[in-house]
């Protein structure tokens, strides 16, 4: 049986040297840059909770201690479904929610 071929394709944004965008794009965020909010449809977009702490971590930190935590169900399995490193994304989304909080304390 051969082996499953990964349809995933990954791509690295260099915010240093970003992509050159066409006159039609240019145009086309132009024309969204010179709208009110109200004006701007949001309609395709995902849904995104407000949190800022959603934003977890990019590099996780290596100091960890072993706790036992119960965890509701469906937020288990939402983590696990992601696939593997679920406890250290679990971990992120704590990390940036008490460092936002951090934040709003100062």
């Amino acid at each position: 049986m051969p082996a499953k071929e990964s349809t995933i394709v990954k791509r690295t944004l260099d915010l240093k040297r970003p992509p050159r965008l066409g006159t039609e794009q240019k145009a086309r965020l132009a024309a969204v840059a010179s709208m009110p909010d109200e004006q701007i449809d949001y309609s395709d977009a995902p849904a995104l909770p407000d949190a800022v702490w959603m934003k977890a971590a990019a590099e996780l930190p290596h100091a960890k201690k072993q706790v036992t935590l119960r965890i509701d169900a469906d937020v288990l399995a939402y983590f696990k479904h992601a696939g593997k490193r679920y406890q250290s994304r679990m971990n992120a989304v704590l990390r940036s929610y008490v460092e936002a909080h951090k934040a709003q304390a100062k």
